[in-house]
């Protein structure tokens, strides 16, 4: 099985899609990895949908919202950053916007007068403390290689760090066995109780939601899309009745049911 996943080689994503694949590919963005899968060019794609610290991934939601796939797996993984550069004298802090953020604290305490570059990836910023002297990089202590010197470790702000990485498929891969599912719900609507006609069809059947997000629809100002992940598998009776009143109350809308998955802890 192939798979695709943000690059370079050395990202966290990398480090998850290898439990997944072991041929792995790259792209520079979210998006382009979903839009990857939705037209066939891989058989799956790893992306990263929430870190325990900075929340969701904005990216990957609409990617997901935007695209015809399906979710087959989930990989949790910690995340351990270090600091990486030529020597302890740089003037700027290169990664990833959520890694900068995941170590926010950390590098006003450690370097206030560093300055922050948001770079596509925790191994872009790597490459370029190794292109650049005066740059240090974000990223997991094994990407120092032999060239660069590994600063501090254990930089993110909380040790319980740890990021979940959503494995996408084609349609075709949808699954209804499984301990979570997830669906994306566009009512096209907006009264007074429509969000909480969407949670009691959950509720009421003691459905356990861990996670709910709301995003613009992209339609206009003031419209959203719902993300839901909730833990039980399509193939319950009670959550296929669940799906079908969600389906119901967004009837003007649409209801993208990405399937039914389990989760793959990866510890290294």
């Amino acid at each position: 099985m192939n798979a695709v996943t943000l690059g370079p080689a050395g990202t966290y994503s990398h480090r998850a899609a290898r439990a997944v694949a072991a041929e792995v590919s790259f792209r520079e963005s979210v998006t382009a990895i979903v839009d990857a899968v939705a037209s066939d060019e891989f058989e799956r794609g790893v992306v990263p949908i929430e870190n325990s610290i900075e929340g969701s991934v904005s990216e990957s939601l609409d990617a997901l919202a935007d695209h015809e796939v399906a979710v087959t797996r989930e990989v949790v993984t910690p995340i351990r950053h270090a600091l990486l550069a030529q020597s302890s004298e740089f003037d700027l802090v290169a990664s990833h916007s959520q890694a900068l953020a995941q170590c926010r604290n950390w590098l006003e305490a450690n370097h206030p007068s560093a300055g922050l570059e948001a770079v596509a990836s925790t191994a872009r910023g790597v490459e370029r403390a190794r292109e650049d002297a005066r740059v240090a990089g974000i990223g997991h202590p094994d990407n120092a290689g032999d060239d660069l010197e590994i600063l501090a470790a254990d930089i993110q702000d909380r040790t319980s760090n740890a990021t979940r990485f959503l494995v996408v498929g084609p349609t075709s891969a949808r699954s209804e066995a499984g301990g979570k599912t997830t669906l994306i719900v566009y009512p096209n609507a907006n009264y007074p109780g429509l969000l909480l006609e969407l949670l009691e069809a959950f509720a009421d059947r003691n459905l356990n939601l861990s996670r709910i997000e709301s995003r613009p629809s992209g339609e206009r100002l003031g419209d959203y899309l719902f993300h839901f992940d909730v833990e039980a598998g399509l193939y319950e009776d009670h959550m296929a009745k669940a799906v079908e009143d969600v389906e119901a109350i967004a009837d003007n809308g649409w209801v993208r049911v990405l399937g039914s998955y389990d989760t793959q802890h990866v510890l290294e």
